[in-house]
């Protein structure tokens, strides 16, 4: 249950933010929530992580796709026996749908987070990484099994 309530608002604030910055800005601009520390900055990513492989939509769409489909299949191995972890796989599996769907609708992702010292990025970014940080504690420090 964990998984899925965390999954679904996260999908939802990120699809809801992205239609907003989308619909409400126009590309390239910058709004100063704090002046030169952080802003929303409108940006269309059509590369991965900080840009890289740009114009490769198709390639990220497959890779996705091929990510759900080994979470999909694998799902009764993971220790998911901990909310921790349910946690994790929600915010994981919310991330890379959320961009999934700007990918397939609109052929880039929508970008607006700007700390101006880090590459611009959103609330599926944010997920990801989050989860990526709880699964990285998990291994580190909870698990027993290691």
């Amino acid at each position: 249950m964990i998984i899925f309530i965390t999954f679904l608002i996260t999908l939802i604030l990120d699809q809801a933010t992205k239609y907003l910055v989308d619909n409400y800005f126009v590309l390239g601009q910058s709004l100063p929530i704090i002046k030169n520390i952080f802003h929303l900055t409108y940006v269309q990513n059509r590369g991965a992580a900080f840009g890289i492989l740009q114009g490769k939509s198709n390639f990220f769409i497959v890779v996705t796709v091929v990510a759900i489909g080994l979470i999909i299949y694998f799902y009764k191995d993971l220790p998911l026996d901990n909310w921790f972890n349910s946690l994790a796989l929600g915010l994981v599996l919310a991330g890379i749908i959320g961009n999934l769907i700007d990918r397939v609708r609109l052929g880039y992702v929508v970008d607006f987070f700007d700390f101006r010292i880090w590459p611009v990025f959103n609330i599926a970014d944010s997920a990801i990484v989050v989860a990526a940080f709880i699964m990285g504690y998990w291994i580190l420090f909870l698990d027993e099994s290691s």
